[in-house]
């Protein structure tokens, strides 16, 4: 009998995704070592912790003879040394959505959660919600949630809740990673065009998301809000899976009184009722804010119960809540200037972060501007898909400055001249620090927005602002 244990390499192990399956793996016994471009924290403080090998650069040298399997991120391409080396000597190898199913998924009640906007805050709720029921879940998240101390983890069977993206699985396998899931409970949160690199059009991202519905069981549940043409488009391509939405108070079907209804109690959306089927279930207290968060709250409180977890219980863990970093994140205040970090990427979330925030200062005595600073940094948004949205969805800012990076494929000057607040475009980041601290006044809220670094633009500013006269 072979005692071995198997010898995983996982190559971009410093990405989110394939740093939750290199902890999994190491969680159930696997010896796990594995290659980034760049080693940096906090992932990799988080995989050292673990006892995992980390190696900086795509060197064949990284691959050592005793490597049973390679799990290959989708950020490596033919052409990458360790990848061209691997197919020349036949070495087995999968990708990251392959390998959890095979290992861990094909065993286990999975709730997914896709979508273009939310996944990750809604992940993280519902991991939250089935901890606090004590079901001890497993997850994977795509983000640093707050309510745990790390981004993946086994937990006890049945629960798995993983954060279900449509972007491709590897180089080999173009198919999105969620096709891979197999989810009993499936919420889309939304659907909408992105990935402009990857997909053509919408339709594109639908086909996508219906290979996902097709494989729900029956006896499973899709959940989603109720008025989304693009899910209802995709799921009358064929559903067999019951099916809940969720409905606003000022929806007009909402009238129907079935499904999920929500009442906001105050502007911002930190108080909202929450019913089902026309029943109350309870009244959601948390210091999140926005209609975003009010629907991906639901969601979560919608697959908690699939799981068995009555409303009452779900909706006090979502009182303990912490929302997952970079989501509308506090980095600091200073001269009673407060500075937050978010990860809107895309016009609609933008809009939404925006609009949150407008509503919140609607309840505030004191007035206060809102500035909003943005990177073109996603593919999509780097090539110009989304040009002709981009100004309206910064509406709710009362001065916009965006950030005009070398990779960035279109002049920014047209858009600048469709904002409705003052638009300043630049293409240095020292100067953009200068120009916001110069302008940024007492009370001024400055919403970040990327989803990448953004050459740390948040810790420039807070330190610049630290240095100057505010009136």
């Amino acid at each position: 009998m072979n005692n071995k244990i198997q010898h995983l390499h996982i190559l971009g192990i410093c990405g989110t995704f394939m740093g939750g399956i290199a902890a999994i793996a190491k969680e159930l016994g696997f010896r796990v070592s594995g290659s980034d471009a760049n080693v940096y924290p906090p992932m990799s403080t988080q995989l050292e912790q673990l006892g995992i090998e980390l190696s900086s650069g795509y060197q064949v040298e990284n691959f050592t003879d005793d490597i049973d399997m390679v799990i290959v991120g989708n950020a490596m391409s033919r052409g990458n040394t360790m990848v061209e080396y691997m197919l020349d000597r036949n070495i087995p190898y999968t990708s990251g959505p392959q390998w959890l199913l095979d290992n861990v998924l094909k065993d286990r009640w999975v709730l997914a959660v896709s979508g273009t906007h939310g996944k990750t805050t809604t992940t993280s709720m519902i991991a939250w919600i089935l901890e606090y029921a004590h079901l001890s879940p497993g997850f994977l998240i795509g983000g640093v949630p707050q309510n745990f101390s790390s981004s993946a983890r086994l937990g006890d069977a049945p629960f798995f809740v993983i954060e279900a993206d449509e972007y491709d699985s590897a180089f080999f396998d173009k198919r999105s990673k969620f096709v891979h899931y197999r989810p009993r409970t499936l919420v889309i949160n939304n659907l909408e065009f992105d990935h402009g690199d990857i997909f053509n059009d919408l339709s594109d991202i639908q086909k996508q998301f219906h290979h996902l519905i097709r494989m729900v069981p029956s006896n499973g549940l899709i959940l989603s809000p109720a008025g989304e043409s693009a899910i209802s488009e995709t799921l009358a391509m064929g559903c067999w899976t019951d099916t809940e939405f969720s409905h606003h108070d000022t929806d007009v079907d909402s009238a129907l009184n079935s499904g999920w209804q929500v009442e906001k109690l105050n502007a911002q959306g930190s108080e909202f009722i929450v019913k089902f089927d026309d029943k109350v279930q309870g009244v959601v207290k948390w210091d999140l804010i926005g209609d975003f968060n009010i629907d991906n709250g639901v969601m979560a409180i919608a697959a908690a119960r699939h799981a068995g977890v009555p409303s009452s219980i779900a909706i006090e863990a979502l009182a303990e809540f912490i929302n997952t970093k970079r989501r509308f994140e506090l980095r600091g205040t200073i001269n009673n200037i407060s500075v937050y970090d978010d990860f809107a990427h895309h016009p609609t979330a933008i809009a939404k972060t925006l609009a949150g925030v407008r509503a919140k200062i609607s309840e505030q005595v004191t007035p206060a501007r809102i500035i909003a600073v943005l990177e073109l940094r996603s593919n999509t948004m780097k090539s110009g898909v989304h040009k002709e949205t981009l100004p309206q969805s910064l509406n709710d800012a009362d001065k916009v400055f965006i950030y005009q990076g070398e990779q960035v494929g279109w002049s920014l000057n047209d858009l600048s001249q469709q904002c409705l607040a003052p638009c300043q475009i630049e293409d240095n980041i020292e100067t953009l620090v200068d120009e916001i601290a110069q302008q940024a006044q007492v009370g001024d809220i400055i919403v970040v927005m990327s989803n990448g670094g953004f050459a740390n633009i948040h810790e420039k500013l807070l330190n610049r602002l630290a240095k100057i006269s505010v009136t």
